[in-house]
């Protein structure tokens, strides 16, 4: 039972480790605290997204998993085109992933399927809390170094920072998508 919820949390916290290296691609200021910061936001929502698909379950399972990953296309695909659009614009201030509003997006967006996880949950005879402690520890962990990771991959490759994490997020929502459409 201990495998089976560390292999849930661990694809789970894969779309949130991708976004992570993204953003630390794009961040060239960025610090320890920004790491805690976005770490902090993807490890509370993949843990707390579960919960709500426990506590809802039935009710909206059908009409929830036809449209999730529609949902986190869309919201993952317009930050990334967004981001692509702001590369070909002279700026002298531009949003990122440690912009609070858009890390919301980005979190809401990466922890959709937690929430349909937390609806199979009683299904598979997990305990709750355990499942979500450990999800929420993964993702939190996974997505702090892979904002380290992205910081130091970004340094490296300076003038297309922008236009990798565009390509990243958008390409992050088109996995989801297919992901879904193909099953």
């Amino acid at each position: 039972m201990l495998l089976q919820i560390f292999l849930i949390a661990i694809s789970l916290s894969l779309d949130a480790f991708g976004v992570s290296i993204a953003g630390g691609i794009k961040s060239k200021d960025a610090k320890i605290i920004h790491a805690l910061k976005i770490a902090a936001f993807f490890g509370i929502f993949q843990a707390a997204m579960p919960i709500i698909g426990w506590f809802i379950g039935g009710i909206m399972k059908n009409s929830v998993s036809s449209i999730d990953h529609w949902i986190a296309f869309a919201l993952l695909s317009g930050i990334g085109i967004n981001m692509l659009r702001e590369t070909s614009k002279e700026k002298t201030n531009h949003k990122n992933i440690i912009d609070t509003r858009i890390l919301l997006l980005l979190a809401i967006a990466t922890s959709i399927d937690a929430f349909v996880v937390g609806i199979t949950l009683p299904l598979l005879k997990i305990p709750l809390l355990l499942s979500v402690t450990i999800i929420g520890s993964v993702t939190f962990i996974s997505s702090f170094f892979g904002f380290l990771f992205g910081k130091k991959l970004g340094v490296t490759l300076d003038k297309k920072v922008e236009i990798i994490a565009g390509v990243v997020l958008i390409l992050i929502g088109l996995k989801i998508l297919l992901e879904h459409l193909l099953i």
